[in-house]
């Protein structure tokens, strides 16, 4: 089978491609363990099953494997498939963060700047945040900028907040882009802020459209009024 025939089959109908990743899974391919867990966490072709899920995601982990070691933390923080213990989220993503897999450095970040499963250190956490925000981790990225906006860790600095700000907004991820336009609001730029927060409002849910149109319904300038007039219906 091709290159090109595997994707197809993968990308195709959902319950094909899980009988597909099955055989693989239990032919021992670890990213078909993984896979294979994440389509039962989801029902994603087969029936949802979150004990059964866990358990794919134990059986890649004990292979090595540093997403799976991240799902297994996710398991017992949200308690999918095992009861909640924050200790052992924790322990995970710490494994998994200390084999420089980003959403383990992001996970245990987030574990560490609230305290859970883990002594609160806000300074470890941005620390791990910025590891992961060296691989390109777009959420990261907006949480170092909420930090240094803050103080959360470390000391207060707008400016490279709003560094920190602009790169998630500009790697897509919608908290990131609504940051980034309201400093940009903040510096009188409202032309450039109202394209952000119309990208924020279309990439994120009812939330994040809620507080751009807070936002917009106070606005004076121009370009933000433009985007009630033009904008309501994507909002």
């Amino acid at each position: 089978m091709s290159a090109h025939q595997l994707h197809t089959l993968l990308t195709g109908d959902p319950a094909e491609a899980a009988r597909w990743v099955r055989s693989a899974a239990e032919h021992g391919m670890v990213a078909a363990q993984l896979r294979l867990g994440r389509m039962l966490l989801e029902g994603t072709g087969v029936p949802r099953d979150e004990r059964e899920a866990f358990q794919w995601f134990e059986r890649a982990m004990r292979k090595g494997d540093a997403p799976a070691t991240n799902m297994v933390g996710r398991c017992y923080e949200n308690g999918w498939g095992v009861p909640i213990d924050l200790r052992l989220a924790a322990e995970h993503y710490r494994r998994s963060a200390e084999a420089r897999y980003h959403w383990g450095e992001y996970n245990l970040g987030n574990m560490l700047f609230d305290g859970r499963g883990v002594p609160l250190d806000r300074a470890q956490a941005l620390g791990w945040y910025l590891r992961a925000a060296r691989q390109g981790h777009a959420r990261a990225m907006n949480l170092i900028g909420r930090c240094l906006e803050e103080g959360w860790g470390c000391p207060k600095d707008l400016h490279e907040a709003r560094y920190w700000y602009r790169r998630s907004a500009e790697s897509g991820y919608f908290r990131g882009q609504f940051n980034h336009a309201s400093a940009l609001l903040e510096q009188k730029q409202a032309a450039q802020a109202a394209e952000w927060f119309r990208r924020a409002a279309l990439g994120g849910g009812p939330d994040i459209r809620g507080m751009v149109q807070a936002v917009l319904a106070h606005a004076t300038h121009p370009p933000l009024a433009a985007s009630i007039a033009t904008g309501r219906g994507a909002l």
